[in-house]
């Protein structure tokens, strides 16, 4: 069932009577990364779009489909708390928060409202978009990477910094037997430590991008790699004149305390949270004052209204919230949503700069979908777009798992087990 476009959505019923009938998906590659497509149906021919976050299963979302399947979808809080359970950190989260972001979709195309409107009304008509960057090993080539990027009009930049720019220059790095080649130790157990010099290195990397780039414009830096505090403190430190707005995830977000003693020690304001399930798990680094700025992921926090309630509570203790993404328009425009409503938001995530086919994946929005750094807020009901565009996505199919739409979910609808937490 082909959803219709926003402007001639049926209205064969009032929205009290919509029931969810279904769930299409759709695998897709290099979109900018992996990312699955899911699309909720109901019994009015009207359906909603969200996104599994980038590069998680398709099943976070399929084994939801027999929990949903027979509900309105404009109980938009009702389903959340049905299935949030369902749902853990990273990419774990995917399932619940695509879905959440589709029943925004479904609910303001029933009332005739944009998703912004359901959360709360808008604080601002444009989004800011940082671009992210791929690195580099040379700074001037990193440099000018990012100044084009800036000549197009993108006015808040971020690129990575870490380790993996030393590899190959000697006595940088002290490592453990095999600790370089692994990630799936977490950062203070690797025993990586960086030298004076690997340290030093880095610093010129960075002052020489901000001489490329300029220093009236927001820089920020990510993927230090596996190290743990003690180096990330020497390289904080070093990276002070540079002015950077903001150093993120130079740890693993669990950890509080250690990021109460960075942020601590550092004048360079720090950032986490784009694994991070639910406002409740925010809560630890927020009470604590352990970042400067929250970074939570829609499609890993909870979907729009949990994300939304996520910068709430962290304005009410100064942080401002910037918005991880690395998606198609469809997520991003969830995203948009999040940011209009959000009083403290700062900046969303862009990752496909170099992508000039990327905005066509959707129908019914401005092209190219941003301009001038900025995404505006789109007034129209959902998430804003008219549909996705099948072509354009089918180009992007995962070879290795070619689901798309039409494709059969009927042997998830009766999986089920005895789900209640209490006895």
């Amino acid at each position: 069932m082909q959803p219709a476009l926003e402007t001639d959505v049926p209205r064969t019923g009032a929205p009290r009577d919509l029931v969810i009938t279904d769930i299409g998906i759709a695998n897709l590659v290099g979109v900018p990364f992996r990312s699955t497509i899911l699309r909720i149906d109901t019994n009015h021919g009207i359906s909603g779009y969200g996104e599994v976050r980038d590069g998680a299963s398709k099943t976070y979302a399929l084994l939801l489909k027999s929990r949903i399947i027979g509900e309105n979808p404009c109980n938009v809080d009702k389903i959340f708390r049905k299935i949030r359970q369902f749902g853990h950190h990273a990419r774990q989260a995917g399932g619940v928060s695509g879905i959440e972001m589709a029943l925004l979709d479904l609910a303001g195309k029933a009332y005739g409202v944009p998703a912004y409107a359901l959360a709360g009304g808008r604080f601002r008509d444009e989004i800011l978009c940082y671009a992210d960057t791929p690195s580099v090993a040379d700074p001037v080539e990193m440099g000018q990477r990012l100044l084009e990027r800036r000549r197009r009009g993108f006015k808040f930049l971020k690129m990575d910094v870490g380790i993996g720019l030393l590899r190959d220059v000697p006595d940088t790095l002290i490592a453990p037997p095999g600790a370089r080649e692994t990630d799936t130790v977490m950062h203070p157990f690797a025993g990586i430590q960086v030298t004076r010099k690997g340290v030093e290195y880095l610093a010129d990397y960075v002052g020489t991008v901000r001489e490329i780039v300029g220093y009236d414009i927001p820089l920020a830096v990510d993927h230090f790699g596996h190290i743990a505090i003690d180096s990330c403190l020497r390289i904080g430190r070093a990276l002070e004149p540079y002015t950077l707005a903001w150093l993120e995830d130079m740890i693993p977000w669990q950890l509080t305390d250690q990021w109460r003693q960075l942020t601590g020690a550092l004048t360079t304001p720090t950032c986490t949270g784009e694994d991070i399930y639910l406002l409740e798990n925010f809560r630890p680094l927020i009470d604590a004052g352990a970042v400067r700025v929250i970074h939570p992921d829609p499609a890993t926090a909870g979907g729009i209204l949990e994300t939304k309630r996520i910068g709430d509570y962290a304005q009410q203790h100064g942080i401002g919230m910037a918005l991880h993404l690395a998606a198609t328009p469809v997520a991003t425009m969830a995203s948009v949503h999040v940011a209009a409503a959000t009083e403290n938001f700062l900046a969303l995530e862009h990752h496909a700069a170099d992508l000039a086919w990327w905005s066509d994946l959707v129908t019914g929005l401005s092209q190219p979908l941003i301009r001038d750094g900025f995404i505006s807020v789109p007034d129209s009901p959902g998430l804003g777009f008219g549909d996705i565009n099948p072509d354009a996505m089918r180009e992007h199919v995962d070879p290795d798992d070619p689901v798309f739409f039409e494709t059969p979910t009927a042997e998830w609808d009766a999986e089920h087990s005895h789900d209640r937490l209490w006895s």
